[in-house]
């Protein structure tokens, strides 16, 4: 939304203003032609086509014109539609690329070159033939599955080009589905879950989408989510191993689940430590794991020890051994008694402003706490250690005031 700011001024100064900004002189019109040569331009010729998922690029050579400004490129995207593109490339460069094509078929492309005068020339017509667009090629790889309080959703992108996952759902008794959650990535595997239903079978779709507005077929399934509930923090307990950070300033453990984000949380001493910096605690039942909410220490948002790279390892075995952690691993790699239950990267000021100067909305939205998924792969475990490898300042020690965990005990 823009804004009309009124800018008043006494008209005297403002006209002095403006004949000294531009030496009383004329104004040029940036409508006018950059050249005085009218002269209609040559063609391009040696077209060469190179097709790929959705598009092609074309090289060419330019008619010999100091006058030329661009090639342009016109073409249908969707004969369906009849949905069309336009794609320029400045006179330094000997390629064109056209994309966002609907389908794996033959498009026709004109291809003119402008002069500097925006005179255009005579169309030269090419021919492509684009392979499977991407957004159809990731639609064949989806997958929905049960999740805990709603359904999972993954797609496969070998190509790694940026498209949405659509996930619709049919309240009980609607007419139509509707939009319930969108995910756009240029990842090569995306998973996301969408949470908040009971256990009753719910309606749910996906479809996926491209830049261009291109729309897969959709696909359509009943799923059961799968019960959650968060786990009693009553049952929790100390379990600190030997390769644990220090806790220091009269700070325990325990301070991470007593249902408080003010005061006193767990904080390791302020010493040259090796990293990561990690702690240990029972769960006090073998659960399958959903997700967890994390606080840090308000006063000191994205900044101090608060977590700003870290891993969650857990075990389902009754007294596990300690294990050294590594300052990186992958999810779901196994150390001793131990295995990878995640890697998490807390996000940086949601305005975009420097982690050292945040907003006041920044340093409110830190204050609520940040909520992470476990991977749906993740086994059951009884005991977690939280594994710090980088905290906000960079300092070798670290702290956090509170750990919720959802999950099912079943």
């Amino acid at each position: 939304m823009h804004s009309n700011h009124i800018f008043r001024q006494p008209l005297p100064l403002l006209v002095v203003a403006v004949c000294m900004l531009f030496a009383c002189s004329k104004v040029v019109d940036y409508r006018e032609p950059v050249s005085n040569d009218f002269t209609k331009p040559g063609v391009i010729s040696n077209i060469k086509v190179t097709n790929f998922n959705g598009g092609a690029y074309i090289t060419y050579n330019l008619p010999q014109s100091a006058n030329i400004l661009y090639v342009k490129a016109d073409y249908l995207i969707d004969t369906k539609t009849g949905k069309k593109r336009q794609t320029k490339s400045s006179y330094y460069s000997d390629t064109i690329t056209v994309e966002g094509f609907a389908e794996k078929s033959e498009y026709e492309v004109s291809l003119r070159t402008v002069s500097r005068s925006n005179v255009e020339s005579d169309a030269v017509t090419v021919k492509v033939f684009p392979d499977t667009p991407v957004y159809r090629v990731v639609s064949k790889t989806i997958r929905m599955q049960p999740d805990f309080g709603g359904v999972n959703v993954q797609t496969s992108n070998v190509n790694k080009k940026p498209v949405g996952a659509i996930l619709l759902y049919k309240p009980a008794g609607a007419d139509k589905y509707s939009i319930y959650e969108q995910k756009f990535s240029d990842f090569a595997f995306n998973s996301f879950s969408s949470r908040g239903f009971d256990t009753l079978p719910k309606n749910f779709a996906v479809y996926i989408t491209d830049q261009w507005g291109n729309n897969s077929d959709t696909l359509f399934q009943t799923i059961k989510p799968l019960f959650e509930e968060q786990l009693s923090k009553s049952k929790f307990f100390e379990n600190l191993l030997p390769s644990d950070g220090k806790i220091g300033f009269g700070w325990v453990l325990s301070n991470l689940w007593n249902g408080r984000t003010d005061g006193s949380g767990w904080h390791t001493v302020q010493q040259n430590m090796p990293m990561p910096i990690s702690c240990t605690f029972g769960l006090g039942v073998s659960a399958k794991l959903s997700r967890f909410k994390l606080d840090g220490r308000a006063g000191y948002e994205f900044a101090h020890g608060n977590p700003k790279v870290f891993s969650i390892w857990g075990s389902d075995k009754a007294a596990p051994a300690d294990a050294v952690l590594p300052l990186s691993a992958e999810e779901g790699a196994q150390l001793g008694d131990w295995v990878n239950m995640g890697n998490y990267v807390w996000p940086g000021p949601p305005s975009g402003a420097l982690a050292s100067a945040p907003t006041a909305t920044d340093r409110d939205v830190f204050k609520r706490g940040m909520e992470f998924n476990f991977p749906f792969t993740a086994p059951r475990v009884r005991f977690l250690r939280l594994s710090v490898s980088e905290s906000w300042s960079g300092a070798t020690f670290a702290h956090a005031m509170e750990i919720t965990l959802f999950g099912n005990t079943k």
